[in-house]
């Protein structure tokens, strides 16, 4: 590998000597002197959390005891939620959607039951829960499973009628089979239909209450196996539920009603009730509701029970919200939700199904939302949920991460995020409470920012391990509200794009489909915006030849000679922009496609919007969307890119510096130069991963630019002179369009400089548009400060630019003095050319100082400019810029810097200022990289890059070694590609569903860590004591009878079920190991030795029992010995 590298730098040194022998090539030099710390073995990729609301909801339980919650969904997930910071995510293999999950109460377990009808028994016992055994049904289809509180026999029902019972230890099936024929018989003609419910009576566990869908209720003995009473309705059944005194139970049907049983009373139910029908007066059957999907009865000691049921709206509430309803007394509360109810179920204070539930609190599983209701306090209010299960409250757009944040950024977002919580929630805490947080082991903040589809801006903590929303940040406040009409943009106009951040300055920048960029600037105070300010730009690909008539668009304002000083814009506004005369969309043109406000905004302490940048129509053609974008806090500017070219802006003037085509970028000489294609009429929307519909804003008055607005403009326009003959002085002799630039233009028509040149490298005189599938796409920006041309013996302020066609670009930026200075003098941009071309689009781009470290843009750090203290403070900071040299003597002394460049097809690192490329590595050629990024892991860079066919890799930096290619996931959703992100620290993450963020590790350090920062889902938690029967009770016998199932179920009474009814499969998942599931001899080890702890434990117990009790005995004989000796002497007359 030496030798192959010392090869290149060999060839890069002859080519570079060959082209400028006289430049100095000090980079070459060294590079066999950089010692690369990274190895293979730092890397390996593993999950580490999954946050978020579980996709597509099927099914839900609790443990009352563990106070623990776990949720099915469609696509065979398990998610487990306990405490803040306690979850846990689990998959089933087969991907089968999970209708009912049951938990052995305090017993660290867990059964579920899927669609594909088997059973598996989860191990909740280990950080990482497993599947230890699995059941699977050839000749039944699984419809409900009940288990009792503290059992080991697990009824299940299925579509047939039948019902089987389950030995949840060894998951092998018991001999005793319910038969539906044998439950029913002549009591219905027909089949009863599936099992819909199935549960013990709560004082006779040897009674079993089986509901049949066609509305057959039967109470089974289980010892004499046969039906004691079957109880008939002529609606289907829902569900049902017993009274804690096992007298009573109810049903809800299909036609909205409940029907309460007296149990010694089958011939009718005792009472019918309608919940939301309306009664007549003549005493006839209400009319018909929908149906109560679900209903639960629970009683208190103290006053009257509760009824809670799901569904059973009136037919007349069309379009009516989905409901809970609350039913107490003579009180009925209708909770209405925001989305449709899946399940619900009720905490309540005991597991014993036999006593006073007393219910505090009802959890309700909606289709895109969980809510718990505190049924302690007037009016039902929430409880806080602890957990992130907003991300999906407006669909997730993009994505940014970033590990290892400066300490005070977290604080400084919540402080500012929770004074926006204004919901009224519940004082109690948060009752789903079970587990114990993970001792995470990493000692830096990371933060996640997420953006969605409404124009919002979410910012998490997403530090040691967990997940907490910090502030909320709304971008289409900036806007007025936005009237949909035929032809115009989507339904989501503010949808944002992609993120831009300066997490030491707090500067932060938005781009949005509707091709516009917000500027973010973070303040504690609150302010007043009079007025948003604003630039409107026209960024226009092609160039216009007033000769030619066949573009039928807007000619654009008339030309004027390139003096444009000379030409001043009017001193009074106009009402709309101006717009082409001869072109029949002109009304559009010059329009931007959102209406900034002109009212007073009031922003509140957190993100100010400082400026807003909004592409306009050209031509009748809406603007393309942004494509790339960056922003830098040092240098004050924003940079902005999409399919017709570049735009550079500073935010602190107001002020367009730069508005140029990709392809004026390039020299008419440049080798990496593409000629524009043949002209045509008719133009068809551009493709990309975030496409907008065309469409038209309506020709209102724009929002007018502040009061130096005038001034702004005279300014850029004065300065574009200068800038255009630093272009001409360069052998490219680039010349800019500045007829493409239009700033505010609701003043009158501005007279542009340059209309009338033709471009030494344009194909044709007359080309007036061209294929826009040839068009040079703007894909990548960086700012750095390193050698803008080769052989620079000073680093100055760039701005690297890649393009869709994989050329890399350079813009040299000349900056004036820090301070006042910095308002007043203006900035150029001079671009330099082209330096290279990578085969593919170019990804990203970074830089290395002499010594293979990375080289991170400048930046300054944050200062609140609405306070006068962070003004005077601001200026005692230096500006914040890399370290870098500045004379030929420090580069000399060994100041050379590394490019790297990175695109869809393959990685090179370039040598600066020699511009020589020593290292060049092919990242696939089957596929094609998605995402990449320069990155520190273990303190040394590397380059890390996601795959479309689901490879995620990692070269070392800046030799381009590989380090690691896993085949991790394929790309099923173009939502993982817009989402796909790395961060510092091995740290990565993706969307893996509408709802939930996945995040992985390709740290080693951090997988050997894993499961010490895991949480724990199982704690050693007493069960409470059974309720106390009372002294009549006990006598004769009116509590609650227990049965030995034992005898009934075991293979000695039942025998043996036939082996083709069910399939018993082990699990993998025994016992944990060293780093997951072990096997052979280990295992055995491991599982023993848990075995032992367990009866350990067990004996331990039995042992403080054994000595209570004697302790108890032996004061029993005490005070008996006491009684006999005080009346020994007695007569039988004396006492």
């Amino acid at each position: 590998m030496k030798k192959f590298n010392l090869r290149k730098v060999l060839d890069g040194l002859t080519s570079a000597s060959s082209s400028s022998p006289a430049s100095p090539q000090p980079g070459n030099r060294e590079n066999d002197t950089i010692q690369e710390t990274l190895q293979c073995e730092h890397f390996q990729l593993c999950k580490t959390v999954r946050h978020g609301f579980p996709y597509q909801p099927s099914s839900m339980a609790f443990d009352p005891v563990q106070k623990i919650l776990a949720v099915g969904t469609q696509a065979g997930a398990l998610r487990i939620f306990g405490r803040m910071g306690v979850e846990c995510y689990c998959q089933h293999e087969s991907g089968a959607a999970v209708i009912q999950v049951q938990f052995l109460i305090n017993e660290g377990a867990l059964v579920s039951a899927l669609s594909d009808d088997t059973l598996h028994l989860w191990n909740l016992r280990q950080k990482r829960p497993a599947i230890l055994h699995s059941l699977k049904f050839s000749r039944e289809r699984i419809t409900f499973c009940h288990l009792p509180f503290q059992s080991k026999w697990l009824y299940v029902g299925s579509e047939r009628g039948n019902i089987h019972i389950v030995n949840v230890e060894s998951f092998s099936l018991s001999g005793y089979v319910i038969m539906w024929n044998k439950a029913i018989e002549l009591s219905s003609k027909a089949h009863p239909g599936p099992i819909v419910h199935i549960s013990d009576n709560p004082m006779d566990e040897g009674k079993l209450l089986i509901g049949f869908e066609s509305g057959t209720v039967v109470l089974w003995d289980l010892k004499s196996k046969k039906a004691d009473y079957r109880y008939s309705y002529d609606e289907a059944i829902h569900s049902m539920a017993w009274h804690h005194e096992g007298k009573q139970f109810i049903c809800s049907h299909s036609d909205g009603t409940l029907t309460l049983w007296n149990v010694r009373s089958p011939t009718r139910p005792a009472q019918i009730i309608t919940p939301h029908g309306k009664q007549p007066k003549d005493g006839k059957k209400p009319e018909p509701c929908k149906p109560i999907l679900k209903a639960e009865y629970k009683t208190t000691r103290s006053g009257d029970p509760f009824m809670i049921l799901s569904g059973g709206l009136s037919y007349d509430t069309v379009g009516r919200r989905a409901c809970l309803t609350v039913m107490h007394g003579k009180s009925t509360a209708v909770l209405e939700m925001d989305y449709p109810i899946v399940d619900f179920l009720t905490l309540c204070e005991t597991p014993y199904p036999s006593d006073y539930q007393e219910p505090y609190g009802v959890v309700v599983l909606l289709e895109k939302d969980l809510v718990v209701i505190d049924l302690g306090q007037i009016g039902y209010p929430l409880f806080e949920s602890p957990y992130p299960l907003t991300i999906h409250e407006s669909p997730v757009t993009c994505c940014e991460y970033l590990a290892d944040c400066p300490v005070d950024l977290i604080p400084a977002l919540y402080s500012v995020g929770s004074k926006q919580k204004r919901q009224a929630y519940s004082k109690k805490e948060w009752p789903i409470s079970g587990g114990n947080c993970g001792q995470g082991a990493q000692s830096y903040q990371e933060i996640i920012i997420t953006g969605h589809a409404d124009g919002s801006v979410k910012f998490w903590d997403a530090s040691a391990m967990m997940l907490q929303v910090l502030y909320k940040l709304k971008t289409a406040k900036v806007f007025e509200k936005y009237r949909s009409k035929e032809g115009a943009l989507d339904e989501d106009p503010f949808a944002i794009q992609m993120l831009s951040w300066c997490p030491e300055s707090r500067v932060l920048c938005v781009a949005g489909v509707s091709a516009h960029v917000i500027l973010y600037r973070f303040s504690k105070q609150e302010v007043t915006t009079e007025v948003v300010q604003l630039l409107e730009v026209r960024l226009q690909y092609e160039l216009i030849d007033v000769e030619s008539p066949e573009t039928g668009g807007d000619p654009g304002p008339p030309p004027s000679t390139p003096g444009g000083p000379s030409s001043p814009p009017p001193s009074t506004p106009q009402p709309h922009p101006s717009t082409g005369s001869g072109s029949p969309d002109g009304p559009q043109d010059s329009a931007p496609c959102l209406r900034v406000r002109s009212s007073p905004l009031k922003q509140s302490p957190g993100y100010q919007v400082e400026l807003v940048i909004q592409l306009v129509w050209v031509s009748g053609e809406p603007p393309q969307p942004i494509t790339s974008l960056a922003v830098n806090s040092s240098y004050g500017l924003v940079v902005f890119g999409n399919t017709n070219g570049l735009a550079v802006v500073d935010y602190l003037q107001k002020t367009v510096l730069l508005n140029v085509g990709s392809h004026e970028l390039h020299g008419s000489s440049e080798p990496y130069q593409k000629q524009p294609r043949s002209p045509r009429k008719t133009r068809q929307p551009s493709g990309g991963l975030c496409d907008i519909n065309e469409g038209s804003a309506p020709p209102e008055d724009r929002c007018k630019s502040p009061t130096s607005a005038c001034h702004c403009i005279h300014r850029c326009f004065v300065s574009l002179p200068a800038k255009v003959s630093r272009k001409l002085s360069l052998p490219s002799d680039l010349k800019p369009d500045v007829s493409v630039l239009s700033v505010c233009p609701s003043w009158a028509t501005i007279p542009p400089d340059g209309k009338e040149n033709s471009f030494s490298h344009s194909g044709s005189s007359s080309a007036t548009s061209i294929d826009r599938e040839s068009r040079e796409a703007i894909t990548a920006l960086c700012f750095s400060e390193t050698f803008a041309r080769k052989g620079d013996s000073a680093t100055t302020p760039c701005l690297w630019v890649g393009t869709s066609q994989g050329a890399v670009l350079v813009i040299s930026l000349s900056l004036p003095p820090a301070g006042e200075q910095r308002l007043l003098q203006p900035v150029t941009a001079t671009p330099c050319g082209s330096l290279v071309r990578l085969k593919g689009s170019i990804l990203r781009m970074g830089l290395l100082d002499g010594t293979g470290a990375l080289l991170p843009p400048a930046c300054e750090l944050w200062w609140d400019h609405n306070t006068p203290d962070g003004a005077e403070e601001r200026e005692g900071q230096p500006r914040r810029r890399p370290a870098a040299g500045t004379s030929p003597s420090s580069q000399e002394a060994g100041e050379s810097h590394f490019a790297v460049v990175c695109s869809e097809k393959q990685a090179e690192v370039l040598a600066l200022p020699s511009l020589s490329s020593p290292f060049k590595q092919g990242v696939t050629e089957a596929s094609f990289a998605l995402r990449a990024d320069t990155l520190q892991l273990n303190g040394a860079p590397c380059l890390a890059c996601f795959c479309a066919n689901g490879h995620i890799m990692a070269l070392s930096l800046p030799r381009l070694r590989p380090l690691l290619d896993v085949n991790y996931l394929p790309l099923t959703d173009m939502r993982i590609a817009r989402t796909f992100c790395f961060s510092n620290n091995g740290q990565a993450l993706y969307m893996t569903s509408p709802t939930e963020i996945q995040r992985i590790t390709y740290s080693q350090e951090t997988c050997d860590n894993l499961q010490e920062m895991l949480s724990e889902l199982f704690t050693p938690v007493e069960t409470p004591e059974a309720p106390n029967r009372g002294f009549f009770k006990g006598l004769f016998g009116g509590g609650a009878q227990t049965m030995d199932r034992e005898d009934l179920f075991g293979e000695a009474v039942a025998g043996k079920a036939s082996q083709s009814l069910a399939q018993h499969i082990p699990g993998p998942g025994t016992v944990e190991g060293m780093k997951g599931a072990a096997s052979g001899v280990v295992g055995d080890l491991a599982r023993a030795r848990i075995a032992l702890d367990e009866r350990g434990q067990k004996l331990g117990e039995l042992e403080e029992r054994t000595a209570a009790m004697m302790a108890s005995a032996e004061s029993f004989s005490k005070h008996a010995h006491d009684i006999m000796l005080k009346h020994r002497d007695k007569k039988w007359y004396q006492f």
